[in-house]
């Protein structure tokens, strides 16, 4: 995992998700760039000129403080911001760790540098690299990790306002989140669509897992016969225009902000942080400290990083553990650890069952087909 006080690379992807450049078709793109050019001019003159003020809201930076924070019934818009850490545990891997992550294990597709994979001018000229990763981590292999289910959690009891995710393995919505809860901002294998701007003809889950995806042949469109491409945002692909709406809408009115497995390091995911207002707090659970900015750089409007040590730290939390862990401390600290464990016990068994049923239909259904075609054909009756 790099280096958490590098700056982020817009270029690069960090996650189990590809990281793409922020780009959108949608006037959406021009609004939400002039509202960054609106931030650093706010930042440069409130910083140079000494005008910036914020309440301590956390009564101490730590995550019983946090935990104090949230019971008091204050906290009613929490917003969780999620990358790739929060699904290692359910044995999805990131993308950039030594020897484990997915771009260290790339070599037997022969690709010519191992983005190339996510490339999308590369993907329609050579798509079968991706569909043979794809196979390996499709949707429905995996179980959601306790961090998911804590998400849920938070949905039940009326206090989570979003989850912008950068995965895109569907996992929260295997947990319980839908579709208004979730901002899937490099996109899902939850939909697919043909490559074709003249057809865009949409595909479910469904249809990729059950009829394509694990056969040997590359999905096409049956009605123009293009590729089909899971709806998961390549380099060189736009952003979905509902991120830089909602987000808009949603993080000046977030009252706690909880960041879980990313290092914040790709543009424009990781500026969300910075979008909160100033006596919000802000919790990060990760395996190291991420999204801390130098403060030349936050001086000339980068976005406001982490500021976990200095003497001037007011409202952010580091929580130093695997998300799992960090989840389930948070939810001892709230009376809910009890609650958490049993709602992860009851969806995991409800899973298996699901996937036992499935696997006894396809082997009934597989017997009989061979049952059929081994049969000795009928006597013809005679006339």
């Amino acid at each position: 995992m790099s280096d958490s006080s590098e700056l982020p690379k817009s270029e690069k992807e960090e996650e189990v998700t590809p990281e793409p450049e922020e780009q959108s078709d949608d006037s959406s793109e021009d609004e939400a760039a002039g509202d960054v050019d609106m931030d650093f001019m706010r930042n440069l003159f409130s910083s140079a000129l000494g005008l910036s003020s914020a309440e301590k809201v956390l009564d101490e930076l730590t995550l019983d403080g946090v935990a104090r924070y949230i019971n008091s019934g204050k906290c009613k818009n929490i917003i969780c911001m999620v990358g790739a850490g929060i699904s290692t545990s359910a044995g999805i891997p990131d993308f950039r760790s030594p020897e484990t992550g997915l771009y260290a294990n790339l070599q037997k597709y022969n690709l010519p540098y191992p983005e190339a994979i996510f490339q999308i001018d590369y993907f329609k000229k050579h798509p079968e690299p991706f569909f043979a990763l794809a196979r390996e981590l499709y949707p429905g292999q995996f179980k959601p990790t306790i961090c998911h289910y804590f998400m849920k959690m938070l949905k039940d009891k009326g206090i989570l306002r979003r989850c912008y995710t950068q995965n895109i393995d569907t996992l929260e919505r295997v947990a319980g989140l839908e579709g208004d809860d979730l901002i899937e901002a490099h996109g899902t294998f939850y939909t697919s669509h043909c490559v074709s701007f003249c057809c865009r003809k949409e595909y479910s889950l469904e249809w990729m897992k059950g009829v394509k995806i694990f056969s040997d042949d590359i999905p096409k469109c049956d009605k123009c016969s293009s590729l089909v491409k899971p709806d998961i945002v390549f380099f060189g692909e736009n952003l979905p225009a509902r991120f830089f709406t909602s987000m808009k809408m949603d993080f000046p009115r977030c009252d706690l902000l909880i960041v879980m497995g990313t290092s914040l390091q790709v543009q424009p995911f990781a500026s969300l942080v910075s979008r909160v207002s100033k006596n919000c707090p802000r919790l990060l659970i990760n395996m190291e400290k991420s999204g801390q900015v130098k403060p030349m750089m936050s001086l000339f409007g980068f976005g406001e990083g982490m500021d976990f040590d200095s003497d001037k730290a007011y409202r952010d939390v580091a929580h130093i553990s695997t998300c799992d862990d960090g989840c389930l401390a948070l939810a001892d600290l709230l009376g809910w650890k009890a609650e958490l464990e049993e709602l992860v016990k009851k969806e995991h068994a409800k899973i298996d069952s699901q996937d036992a049923k499935e696997k006894a239909s396809e082997n009934k259904g597989a017997t009989a087909k061979a049952s059929s075609a081994s049969a000795p054909p009928e006597p013809k009756a005679e006339e």
